[in-house]
């Protein structure tokens, strides 16, 4: 996987040899003629680019599937696939912990439009199995989830999907292909926000919808080409770039997320710490048998004893309070008031994301530096 991050599906410049991909900001592609209109693949950029195509070629060879499309940002790719794939009257059956910005266009968008949303606990697969109905066409999984960090069995649920003829598709931005690829484990199409990990550097915005065969890629070229959502020559140039250490960095991510879990779940000022390389983390076993390479990621929470606001304001660098994630700065992220404010309360609630919930997303920076300035601004509390 590390050689196919570097140089999977890029081939040198036929013509000047250059080593990277060039950027074609061209709108439109000249023709040779009416009877060989097509042929070279390209006639207009809202439909195919050729900086664009080399990046969906890598993500899908790196997520080990057929096919994949490149937009505007995760949520478009997540937008691109329910309009591919249901329709008014329609079922999905989806985690009860999403990311909210996934949680809120099924409410307020999609659930007007006339198609159906069970939110279940997708923990026990049982649950989703229970919560299927006649007009399921969906179950979208979300593993790790955003920001709880329980896991989705993909096995088991890819097995419930396929036996009653269900896609299964399954947002894996936490985990990233270095960690877990759906693909690999029944699921249909996987979801990226190519923002996080991806591009890890904190420069472009973007989303990949990956499908598993020809047909489902079929499907979703068709709608990122009537919607227009493809995303800009100029970022998936950028994102072709930054992702090549992608590995490197989430290596060195996850062994100081692990650090650094490992000290808070013995700070006084905190009440708990989740993470998926802990012995105390619920769902230990599945962490193991799913994540590979004894990698668990970047991304952790712990619940703080004491004003979540206070700890924002107060914590220094090298932590950095802004939204996003998966990038080589620390961010922290009070979520109840910033990233998942838009859920209801109620639903909030359910899942665990308290008023104290803080999520933090581990950089690259030196581990004992992070904690140095953790420690400081608990203890200040």
């Amino acid at each position: 996987m590390d050689t196919d991050i570097v140089h999977g599906g890029v081939k040198p410049d036929k013509k000047t040899g250059a080593i990277l991909t060039p950027v074609y900001l061209s709108t439109t592609f000249v023709q040779e003629s009416v009877d060989k209109y097509l042929d070279s693949g390209y006639s207009y950029s809202r439909t195919n680019n050729p900086t664009v195509k080399m990046l969906e070629e890598k993500v899908a060879k790196i997520e080990n599937g057929y096919g994949s499309i490149a937009v505007g940002t995760g949520m478009g790719a997540t937008a691109s696939c329910f309009n591919a794939f249901m329709k008014a009257g329609d079922h999905c059956v989806i985690t009860n912990c999403s990311y909210g910005g996934t949680n809120r266009i099924c409410r307020e968008q999609f659930e007007p439009f006339g198609m159906e949303f069970s939110f279940v606990d997708f923990t026990d697969p049982k649950n989703v199995e229970d919560a299927i109905r006649p007009n399921t066409k969906l179950i979208f999984s979300e593993t790790p989830t955003n920001p709880t960090l329980t896991l989705a069995d993909l096995d088991a649920i890819s097995s419930i999907a396929k036996d009653r003829g269900i896609l299964h598709v399954c947002d894996s931005t936490f985990a990233t292909p270095y960690v877990t690829r759906p693909l690999d484990h029944g699921a249909d199409l996987t979801i990226q926000s190519l923002t996080k990990y991806y591009d890890g550097l904190n420069i472009g915005t973007g989303g990949a919808l990956i499908a598993k065969t020809p047909e489902l890629h079929d499907r979703i070229k068709l709608v990122q080409n009537m919607h227009g959502n493809i995303m800009s020559p100029m970022t998936a140039y950028m994102i072709l770039q930054t992702m090549k250490t992608m590995g490197l960095r989430i290596r060195q991510q996850s062994a100081s997320a692990m650090k650094i879990a490992e000290f808070l779940e013995g700070h006084p000022k905190v009440g708990r710490c989740v993470y998926p390389g802990l012995d105390s983390f619920p769902q230990k076993e599945l962490a193991d048998r799913q994540h590979r390479d004894n990698l668990h990621g970047g991304m952790l929470w712990f619940d703080v004893i004491g004003d979540p606001i206070r700890l924002m304001d107060t914590i220094k660098r090298p932590w950095t309070l802004c939204e996003n994630l998966g990038a080589t700065e620390s961010i922290i992220t009070a979520c109840a008031v910033m990233t998942h404010a838009n859920m209801l309360k109620e639903d909030r609630l359910e899942v665990g994301i308290v008023d104290g919930f803080i999520r933090i997303s581990v950089g690259i920076e030196d581990p004992d530096d992070l904690i140095r300035s953790l420690d400081d601004a608990l203890n200040g509390l």
